[in-house]
């Protein structure tokens, strides 16, 4: 953490070859989040409008100086380091922002316009408040008008008036599941007071029985109490302003004189103690309702809301990591309204909610595009999630259809567009898919990910120019977001630029350090300069990503380069165990046994070439002149003629010098 000139930064680094200070990133703390009752994050604000959480963060725990820890998500050894604030995340923690036009449809980026608001004000519990304070100082209209402008939740019925502390105090997990789905037909910011929440969102959970049924959570205070039977046998009496006055936080001993006393309106000690069933201990909150570790975030120390009549057993408070984030596979079951009304529109959302993180994917599937094939939904991202989930299970055809409807129906969306463009890319129609990119940047030229995106599909057909002057403006737009700039490197180094390459991964690898495929493209720029900084790189790609095939073959053939043949055939013997398919890995496998005159072991590699690519020139002609050396005259002529027959030129041109060597016209 850094202070200079009246602004704060967090700056990270990391020690990279010869000990030298490498990646070096600063970015400016725009905004503190959190009240700091728990903890705190920091958030920097890119220039195109989005969020960054940054990794380390203060927690309260320790008081009166608390202590640093890295905010949750960044405490692996992969973690994200361009972890964007959602517009769920900012729902929460603070008064209702100012978003860009068109940005209220579901699946749009996160960009906030203008400046934020600085904390949760009145609005988030009374409703728009405008047309009230009008008629309080214009002093135009009745008491009565007063009062119906504004919404006073003591006149709510206990569960609306509950509702509007769940709106962001009732979340079921954090983990990766759809915990909550807004409807596609509200703004990520239009709930408003007083109305139903179900109207707005539908909250999801795991499934019973699956190992999640007493998770503690930071955010699950509502969950949590909802399972006491305190709550259960109140008949909707025991809401949360049974025991908080939102108006007002209490600490101390006066907070442990005011919970027990609404404990006590259900629950008087005196007659505990009369019977022997209770200390005379009037800290009731203690006792029941024990301060714990959250779980997904282990920096913190919250007050378990589930009203238990002992504790559980164990350290609490024992601090641990924070564990690796969990693919849940299972059903994704309905938590709030309960029960979940069965209405067409809902049958859709429960279809949405077991394929949109892919938690249910092969049951939820055929139901939601049964449920979108009989409804024809109006909403467009019911087919952009279907399109989605046939993408991700390999049905590239209906992925398209799904993703074309979604684009008839928001014909002017840039993510709609993109998502068809990336289907169209995945199913070969590369073409179709750069038309469609084209499109989504006439729409928004200012977007970096579409343009991103072009370059790709440029990178992919060779168009190297056009890839690298897409890429860059890209990175000119938003040069915070990670993979930019190692594509840049990429295209760059595809197009014999070693030194522009270079400068763009080292950027790559400082916007994002755990970039594995970065590093490894920096080891393929530098084997020529310096093999040994090369070897590094690779070395630390394989630490992030252990064991993969394509830059174990990179290493080799750099160890080849300089001459380490033994080192090269461990690795490439390495990257065959982990992928046996990579068809110049055999190549190079052969041509360290050719080297050591290990004639069959060479011969096996060449033959293994040619049932990955038949046709392959190339492979005929290596078998083709290993024969000729072991003296298979016969089939040595039937590869190499086969190579002189290929399409590659160079390798034509080789195999018919060799079949004249061998006196063959």
């Amino acid at each position: 953490m850094v202070q200079r000139d009246g602004k704060y930064f967090q700056r990270r680094w990391q020690t990279g070859y010869g000990g030298k200070t490498i990646n070096v990133e600063e970015l400016s703390i725009d905004y503190v989040l959190g009240s700091g009752n728990h903890a705190r994050s920091y958030l920097h604000r890119t220039p195109r409008g989005t969020l960054i959480e940054l990794p380390l963060g203060w927690y309260a725990e320790g008081k009166p100086e608390g202590h640093w820890g890295m905010s949750p998500g960044s405490d692996s050894d992969h973690p994200r380091t361009r972890r964007f604030v959602s517009y769920q995340c900012m729902f929460c923690h603070n008064a209702i922002p100012k978003i860009p036009p068109g940005n209220e449809a579901a699946g749009s980026d996160p960009i906030f316009a203008g400046e934020l608001p600085q904390g949760i004000d009145c609005q988030r519990c009374h409703g728009p408040g405008g047309r009230h304070v009008e008629i309080v100082e214009g002093r135009s209209g009745k008491p009565s008008e007063a009062r119906s402008s504004i919404v006073n939740p003591a006149r709510l019925s206990p569960n609306l008036r509950m509702e509007i502390c769940m709106q962001c105090h009732l979340e079921t997990s954090s983990g990766r599941i759809p915990a909550e789905i807004v409807r596609f037909d509200r703004g990520p910011f239009s709930y408003r007071p007083g109305e139903p929440l179900e109207t707005f969102r539908i909250a999801f959970d795991h499934a019973n029985g699956t190992g999640h049924d007493d998770k503690f959570e930071a955010v699950s205070s509502v969950y949590r109490l909802r399972q006491s039977k305190c709550y259960l046998q109140s008949a909707g009496k025991l809401i949360c302003e049974t025991c908080h006055n939102p108006h007002r936080l209490i600490r101390g001993a006066e907070a442990t004189k005011h919970y027990a006393a609404a404990c006590h309106q259900c629950h008087p000690t005196e007659t505990l103690v009369a019977n022997g069933t209770h200390t005379a201990s009037q800290d009731c909150t203690g006792c029941h309702m024990p301060k714990r570790r959250a779980q997904d975030t282990p920096g913190m120390v919250m007050t378990d809301h589930l009203i238990q009549r002992r504790p559980p057993a164990g350290n609490l408070v024992a601090e641990f990591r924070e564990p690796s984030p969990e693919q849940y596979l299972g059903e994704i079951v309905p938590y709030d309204p309960s029960p979940l009304p069965s209405t067409p529109a809902n049958a859709l959302y429960v279809a949405v909610a077991q394929v949109a993180m892919g938690n249910n994917v092969e049951k939820g599937l055929p139901v939601l595009a049964r449920e979108v094939a009989r409804q024809r939904p109006q909403n467009p991202e019911f087919y952009s999630v279907l399109g989605e989930a046939w993408q991700r299970s390999g049905n590239l055809p209906a992925a398209v259809t799904s993703l074309e409807q979604a684009v008839q129906l928001r014909p002017a969306s840039a993510p709609v567009l993109r998502s068809l463009a990336l289907a169209l890319e995945d199913s070969g129609q590369r073409g179709r898919a750069a038309e469609i990119l084209w499109r989504a940047i006439q729409l928004q030229p200012a977007d970096p990910i579409s343009w991103h995106r072009a370059g790709l599909l440029d990178l992919a057909a060779g168009r190297l120019p056009e890839a690298i002057a897409n890429i860059r403006k890209a990175i000119d737009l938003d040069p915070t977001l990670p993979e930019q700039s190692r594509a840049l490197g990429d295209a760059l180094l595809q197009s014999g630029d070693g030194k522009a390459a270079r400068t763009a991964l080292e950027e790559a690898l400082r916007t994002d350090p755990y970039d594995d495929a970065a590093w490894d493209l920096m080891g393929r720029v530098l084997t020529s300069s310096d093999p040994t900084e090369a070897f590094f790189h690779f070395e630390r790609a394989l630490l992030l990503r252990p064991n993969h095939a394509a830059y174990l073959h990179d290493y080799a053939l750099a160890l080849v380069r300089a001459d380490r043949f033994d080192d090269a055939q461990q690795r490439a013997e390495a990257a065959l165990k982990a992928d046996p398919n990579l068809f110049a890995t055999h190549e190079l496998l052969g041509g360290l046994f050719l080297r050591k005159k290990q004639f069959a072991e060479a011969a096996r590699e060449y033959r293994r070439m040619l049932e990955l690519q038949p046709g392959s020139a190339r492979a005929h002609f290596r078998l083709g002149n290993l024969l000729a050396v072991q003296g298979d005259r016969t089939q040595a002529l039937d590869h190499l003629r086969q190579a002189a027959n290929g399409n590659d030129p160079t390798i034509a041109q080789q195999a018919n010098q060799a079949i004249q060597q061998m006196g063959v016209r």
